[in-house]
């Protein structure tokens, strides 16, 4: 046979109109998502289209012609058009004048409806998983795992409570019973599902050697061994437990024949969670692919069980309870903006990058190595250290010396040695920028919904699996009703047959055959058919007295079930009710904490907090919400008493709110007087001088118009065990883990619930084991435990801190540290009359006119919370508490404290006095002068510090005052 080309009836034209006819695949992307209605025609006439599987067997030898359609033939209009016409001759040169059996058709369509039948035979049954279940149909090779393993494997009985059996049984059992194919694929999938490294939550259990993350090949099948994991049997299998009518009343797809007719096989599972989104899912069709990353079950189910309670939930209200996806692999994801594109749209590129740690080799040398510990979800780790490796051959990376891969059973370990001199940050830049260590995951959410692939969202694709599984829970509850009305009518009838039983042995003796004794039953006690067969089958060992009582047990119990099924099935909320509680036990049973840690950057860039160093500095803060940072040596120490220097110039009617020390690492979190948090790197205020006028806050955090910063909190590192301690002006006091704020978005986040007329005021760091020190306004204050302090989630208000009589309100907030406790009981003992010679550490007051005094933290006593509290600062009419601080924690050789404190005024002046200067007083005392305020209004706000290290030299005190002199003299 002659191949077309080299047919003489064809023109060049006539080539390239087939050729590009064959260019489908935009086409067909076009057609199945601008054009939903053709494909649905195509499918309704899939049956009249050729699939190569079905195609019928034809003679190799019969020729077939291709001739232009008006060379000896018209079209139907009479006017030819080009077009290729097949014409196939059967050979057997038939009479009448017809030359065998010819199919005039344009070769165009006959390109297009074959493409197309063939297309959406790739796309709805090999490639995209189906949105109920998450798993892909029988027909693709690669996904033979998808059920047909887990299937083969639950009919073998390998449940996770029965001992191991080889995977080549299972690769039988799936080729014997479900699919005719290459052995290869079916253990290939198989083994996927046992690898850790390949799904975040693994469905077969394997013994022996199943690959590692280096892509070494996992042994042959006849030497592992396999079961299924409990989850796999939860999730996917648990109402596949009973008879094969009751799946074929559960699924919405009733069991189809496998290739040869001979058994059945589901071609959906009763899924109890969206595994689509637990595991992922990845597949490449014809026009269109569909990449899904895995998520954590646990967050999985909290998003499920929000949007049970509220179907409007928007995507920010979802993204509360699962912020993004957690890789199998770990690793850290760099930003948000993919992950909200993706749960938006369904698409979007996730950056992922590896964790790794900065090791001090050598102290002497100053040696480092960078430790990797963990790589990039789908990253071969050989591959990448091979990489690394051709890198520093190559002099495209400097600065290592030596590369090894420690890992082994216990975890992943990749040592690479730095020289000497070698900057670890820089190094491992260079490393994300030009290896694997960083990658994207490029998110594509297609599934197949309603027979159609589909681009979803992560709201989309949650309600689609809420709706999956509410006719499960639905057609389930109906089989079980109708069996129990079924049953309970079998059980009435007997229990009329035991009653009457003297009666019941006569109908039968007296009757000819089983006929006639059923129709005397039915006749003489008003039962069914179903009634007095099961009479008539009951034997007579089951005639006594304990017998009769249990077939009444048994319809009392009976007629509870039928109670309880027609209460679900009255309606959806109860349904819903179901599957919260069925997927919160999986919770429970199977979750596990995240491994991939989200981190708040710009989509994986590198950033400067590499290369900057982690130095002390200090930010400063006013009421308008400008910001500025400063190095610590910009405030010279001075005597209590003084004026001040100035922090610089201030807007108009703006005035200093807070003055903070921290490193430039750190993250600042800004707390709102509307209850919202807020994050950001402490580098990433600009730094400028101190006459400098500022940044504005807007620029650095999405702070709302009307929205105003009130408290400040700089945290180096989220650990578990330490807290944040909320205060506000009204009184309210709740205490929330740290780590709840570890991941905030840059919208932020609601760190606590404030009733009408409150606002978030203070802020602090603690743990369990320290004390919290309070005050009002009038001076009243209560020293309490933070344990007694419950541990509330952010969405929350807490509870009462302080009775506060009229007109009063809260005025500051301190931490007393537990390593002071100690201390703070063996000065309680040592406590004298007199007060003022009392040790350390005290209660530093600082009022709005510039006055303060340290009281012994042993005059108070601890309160609970809820009380009116003790009098630490009587003060005068028009006076009001500033500030409190317990101080005393850092002492000098002679025993007195060496801190110091920085004073702020409304006009933004500013006074650093040694703490030490300030005299002890009792509770009632007015304490002294701190700062004069004759010009300056009141006081602002007040920071404590450390001892300072930067004290200047005579020439920069010299300078400074000549600064101040000629700004004063301006």
């Amino acid at each position: 046979m002659k191949p077309l080309s080299s047919s003489p009836g064809l023109s060049n034209s006539a080539l390239m109109s087939v050729s590009s006819t064959l260019r489908f695949s935009s086409l067909l992307r076009h057609n199945l998502f601008c054009a939903p209605s053709r494909v649905s025609a195509v499918r309704r006439n899939l049956s009249h289209l050729r699939f190569l599987s079905v195609a019928p067997n034809r003679p190799l030898g019969n020729p077939i012609h291709a001739r232009r359609g008006g060379e000896g033939q018209q079209d139907e209009d009479g006017a030819g058009n080009g077009s290729l016409t097949a014409v196939v001759k059967d050979g057997s040169g038939s009479s009448g004048g017809r030359d065998g059996r010819v199919v005039p058709t344009e070769l165009h369509k006959e390109a297009t409806e074959s493409y197309m039948a063939y297309a959406l035979s790739v796309l709805l049954g090999r490639a995209l998983p189906d949105v109920r279940d998450g798993l892909k149909p029988f027909i693709n090779e690669h996904a033979f795992g998808s059920i047909a393993n887990r299937y083969a494997m639950h009919e073998l009985g390998l449940s996770s409570r029965k001992p191991f059996k080889k995977c080549a049984r299972v690769v039988g059992e799936v080729l014997g019973k479900f699919h005719p194919h290459g052995d290869t694929a079916v253990y290939d999938s198989l083994v996927r599902m046992a690898q850790d490294f390949s799904l975040r939550f693994p469905l077969i259990q394997g013994h022996g050697n199943f690959g590692s993350i280096d892509a070494d090949p996992a042994a042959a099948m006849r030497y592992t061994e396999c079961r299924l994991e409990a989850l796999t049997e939860a999730v996917l299998l648990a109402d596949l437990d009973q008879d094969t009518a009751i799946i074929k009343l559960i699924l919405q797809v009733d069991f189809i024949p496998n290739f040869d007719n001979s058994h059945k096989e589901p071609s959906l599972l009763p899924a109890r969670l969206p595994t689509l989104l637990l595991n992922g899912s990845s597949g490449i069709a014809v026009g269109m692919a569909t990449n899904i990353p895995p998520h954590n079950l646990g967050e999985l189910v909290d998003v499920l069980c929000a949007l049970i309670h509220n179907p409007d939930a928007s995507l920010q209200e979802l993204l509360e309870y699962m912020p993004g996806p957690d890789f199998p692999t770990g690793g850290l994801i760099m930003g948000n903006l993919g992950i909200l594109d993706a749960y938006r749209t369904g698409r979007g590129r996730v950056v992922v990058r590896g964790k790794a740690e900065i090791e001090l080799l050598d102290s002497k040398t100053k040696r480092s190595a960078i430790i990797i510990k963990e790589i990039p979800y789908q990253t071969n780790k050989s591959s990448l250290v091979e990489k690394i490796a051709e890198l520093v051959e190559s002099k495209s990376l400097e600065g290592i010396s030596d590369i090894r891969d420690e890992s082994d059973r216990t975890g992943m370990r990749v040592v690479i040695e730095l020289k000497r001199g070698a900057d670890p940050s820089i190094v491992l830049n260079n490393l994300y920028r030009l290896s694997a260590l960083q990658s994207s995951f490029s998110c594509n959410m297609v599934g197949i919904l309603d027979g159609q692939p589909k681009l979803m969202g992560l709201k989309e694709l949650l309600q689609a699996f809420l709706d999956f599984r509410c006719s499960v829970v639905e057609r389930r509850a109906r089989y079980k009703l109708s069996q129990a009305q079924d049953r309970r009518h079998i059980v009435e009838g007997i229990v009329v047959g035991l009653d009457n039983l003297d009666r019941v042995i006569d109908i039968i003796r007296e009757a000819t055959s089983n006929a006639a004794a059923s129709a005397g039953l039915r006749n003489e006690f008003n039962l069914s058919d179903k009634q007095a067969e099961a009479i008539l089958d009951i034997n007579l060992r089951r005639l006594n007295l304990l017998e009769r009582k249990k077939f009444v047990d048994e319809s009392r119990s009976l007629m509870e079930q039928i109670s309880k099924l027609t209460e679900l099935l009255s309606s959806r909320k109860n349904i819903l009710q179901l599957i919260e509680q069925e997927v919160i036990e999986l919770k429970n049973k199977f979750s596990s904490p995240r491994r991939s840690i989200l981190e708040d950057s710009d989509g994986g860039q590198l950033e400067d907090i590499d290369v900057i160093p982690n130095e002390e500095m200090l930010l400063a803060f006013s009421e308008k919400g400008y910001v500025k940072r400063m190095k610590p040596n910009t405030f010279n120490l001075q005597n209590r008493g003084t004026i001040g220097k100035s922090v610089g110039k201030l807007r108009l009617n703006d005035a200093m709110s807070d003055f903070i020390v921290c490193r430039a690492h750190d993250h600042v979190l800004y707390f709102s007087d509307r209850g919202t948090v807020y994050s950001a790197r402490a580098y990433k205020i600009p730094e400028s001088s101190r006459t400098a006028a500022g940044t504005p806050l807007v620029q650095i955090i999405s702070l709302p118009e009307g929205e105003r910063v009130t408290s400040i909190i700089s945290v180096s590192e989220f650990a578990e065990d330490q807290f944040l301690v909320m205060l506000t002006v009204n009184g309210y006091i709740k205490k929330v883990s740290l780590n709840s704020f570890s991941a905030i978005r840059s919208t932020g986040i609601i760190a606590i619930q404030l009733v009408p007329g409150d606002e978030l005021k203070w802020v602090r760091c603690c743990t369990n084991d320290d004390l919290v020190a309070m005050a009002s306004q009038n001076g009243m204050v209560i020293l309490s435990s933070c344990h007694i302090i419950r541990a509330l989630s952010r969405n929350t208000r807490g509870a009462i801190a302080m009775r506060l009589k009229e007109g009063d309100k809260m005025a500051s907030m301190d931490i007393i540290p537990a390593a002071r406790h100690k201390d703070l009981d063996q000065s309680e003992e040592d406590s004298a009359n007199n007060e003022e010679n009392s040790s350390g550490p005290w209660l530093l007051f600082i009022s709005e006119n510039g006055y303060g005094k340290r009281v012994p933290l042993s005059s108070f006593r601890q309160l609970p919370l809820n009380r009116v509290g003790l009098i630490g600062y009587k003060f005068s009419s028009e006076d009001r508490l500033a500030a409190v601080f317990v101080v005393g924690f850092s002492v000098a050789e002679d025993g007195e404290s060496d801190e110091q404190v920085v004073l702020v005024s409304q006009s933004g002046t500013v006074n650093r006095i040694k703490v030490r200067d300030i005299s002890i007083q009792s509770r009632y005392a007015r304490g002294v002068i701190l700062m004069r305020l004759e010009y300056a209004g009141k006081i602002q706000s007040a920071s404590l510090i450390s001892a300072s290290a930067y004290e200047v030299s005579e020439m920069q005190l010299e300078e400074a005052a000549a600064e101040d002199i000629s700004v004063a003299s301006s």
